[in-house]
């Protein structure tokens, strides 16, 4: 072979490698949406940006909008994209915590937006701005992948497999009367303290309407510099979180500083245990999962399970649980870490609510009320939007009580809270997300 040729060849082969090479994903991001002038150092996005996997951001599931460019010396305020109906952007992103920042508002006009993530976990509740006035908020978000360090993965249900949880992207809905959405940045916080979540359906971010659970309320309550991981899913018990590898997944990525809320018990008494009883094996598991968290650095803290809504006679709510949260509480004391018990709280909750009004914190609807629902619903487990949302401010006020370094990431405008003066219900407003690619929830 003639030098100049093998010289050529050699060239031809190291750029074909090159070109096959993974390249690493891109995780910062600086949009600048609307029609007019693009800010120095951002990427402009119009109302044509469809998302697409080959482009790796855009807008998704066939929501629209459209651009208003009032002009100005502001380049990055002078324009947006607006829509009185919800819509959704979404983000090609690897598995991490980020922080994301959105700038909402119109230099002529009023907006109003709310703004959730992913599988509808509530970031921003509903906020407006006069003409010319902005407002910008920062959320730090986790993505998760299934895939585990060294091979395995989380044996996800069927019903996870189109959650926008567990998809390879992140995905904002702004839902409002009049979103106004000037900018969106997103950069890596791997610092970033990490809650994660282990629990079934009355902890899980609940995919659709009307269904709705604490975890999926709790980031509308916490700073920048902390992420809640929610790795919970319905029908699950402390053993099948286990058997489905979600414990091993949330301790591959768990790293010193981090947190483990734990709350189980629903579904536990459902099952049969060894033959020393399902309750010791209940007992034993929850030690597992502390002493697991705890081997990582991390800091546990057991959540009795939230009650049924089981009224009695009297008008108080009769223990639906068994012996599962005193299990907890002796768990707790036993292993000498933080215990918030939702058990008492909720119970307060509920009775405080009332026997009738208490079933507007629950999936109670009469027919039709949703797309497709054509029997009435009457769930005494699951919660609606409202429900969900008094039971998060009961979790952020235990986790005032045990002094957990989470306090200093509670949002300035977190109240304080008393599951016995909840908030009133002809006050409470929810932007509802109504897709239509969603499944329904599969129990507890």
């Amino acid at each position: 072979m003639k030098p100049a040729f093998f010289l050529l060849a050699c060239l031809v082969g190291l750029f074909i490698a090159k070109s096959t090479v993974a390249q690493p994903a891109k995780t910062i991001f600086k949009f600048d949406f609307g029609s007019g002038k693009t800010a120095p150092g951002y990427q402009q996005v119009l109302p044509t940006a469809i998302y697409t996997a080959d482009k790796g951001y855009g807008f998704d599931f066939n929501t629209t909008v459209k651009a208003v460019d009032r002009g100005g010396k502001d380049a990055l305020k002078g324009d947006f994209v607006t829509s009185d109906k919800p819509f959704y952007f979404s983000v090609d992103l690897p598995e991490g915590n980020y922080n994301v920042t959105f700038t909402l508002g119109d230099a002529e006009g009023r907006s109003s937006s709310s703004v959730k993530a992913e599988s509808r976990r509530l970031l921003l509740e509903k906020t407006e701005t006069a003409p010319g006035k902005f407002s910008t908020h920062t959320f730090t978000i986790n993505i998760k992948s299934r895939q585990i360090l060294g091979g395995n993965s989380v044996a996800l249900k069927p019903r996870e497999l189109t959650k926008l949880d567990w998809d390879n992207k992140l995905t904002l809905e702004f839902n409002g009367s009049a979103t106004c959405l000037s900018s969106l940045e997103i950069t890596p916080n791997p610092s970033a303290v990490t809650v994660f979540l282990a629990g079934n359906s009355t902890v899980v971010n609940q995919e659709e309407e009307p269904w709705a659970s604490w975890g999926q309320m709790l980031p509308r309550f916490l700073k920048p510099g902390v992420a809640v991981a929610n790795h919970a899913e319905s029908g699950l018990s402390l053993g099948s979180f286990q058997g489905s590898r979600r414990l091993e997944k949330v301790l591959s990525v768990m790293k010193p500083g981090d947190y483990l809320f734990i709350e189980f018990g629903h579904n536990d008494q459902k099952e049969k245990g060894p033959q020393d009883g399902a309750y010791n094996s209940y007992t034993e598991r929850l030690k597992l999962f502390v002493a697991e968290a705890k081997k990582k650095g991390g800091t546990p803290v057991i959540l009795t399970s939230t009650s049924r809504r089981s009224f009695g006679v009297d008008g108080k709510i009769e223990n639906s649980l068994g012996d599962y949260p005193e299990a907890a509480r002796q768990v707790a004391r036993a292993e000498n870490v933080a215990l918030i018990d939702l058990t008492a709280m909720t119970q307060t909750l509920y009775e405080a609510i009332g026997v009738e009004e208490s079933k507007k914190a629950f999936v109670h609807y009469p027919p039709n009320t949703y797309p497709g629902q054509e029997q009435a619903l009457a769930d005494n487990t699951h919660f609606s939007p409202y429900g969900a949302y008094q039971i998060a401010k009961c979790v952020v006020e235990g986790i005032k009580a045990n002094k957990l370094g989470l306090v200093r990431f509670l949002r300035n405008d977190t109240p304080p809270f008393s599951p016995a003066k909840p908030d009133a219900l002809a006050a409470w407003q929810w932007a509802e997300s109504l897709r239509t690619d969603t499944v329904k929830p599969d129990g507890n």
